[in-house]
């Protein structure tokens, strides 16, 4: 089931510009990466310190392949010097959920894949 990750950072004062040049870097670098579909960089409209990047991955095991691979840990070793507090992420399932038996709650958690 394919999904889509919000990727939210608060930006440091004066270090926007830098933030998206990277983010736009490493976009190209996960562009490469198997079952990446799209990405884009949303920058709030009243806060441009406040970015979100929204990706979206054929399933779960690409993006925790790729969210656990060397590369990406070493962009975000660089991004993280860039930002006010830690980066937060969020996975959505697209389409219909899968429940588990007399569940209303999603099989699979942001938190079982972090």
């Amino acid at each position: 089931m394919a999904i889509k990750v919000f990727i939210k950072r608060h930006i440091k004062e004066g270090r926007v510009e830098k933030a998206v040049a990277m983010l736009e870097e490493f976009r190209n670098m996960a562009k490469k990466e198997p079952g990446y579909f799209s990405g884009e960089t949303l920058i709030n409209h009243y806060d441009s310190r406040s970015i979100t990047v929204v990706s979206t991955w054929q399933t779960i095991e690409d993006w925790v392949r790729w969210q656990n691979s060397d590369k990406r840990a070493g962009n975000e070793a660089k991004l993280e010097k860039l930002l006010e507090v830690p980066t937060k992420y969020e996975i959505y399932d697209i389409g219909s959920p899968k429940v588990k038996p007399g569940s209303d709650s999603a099989a699979l958690h942001a938190d079982e894949v972090s």
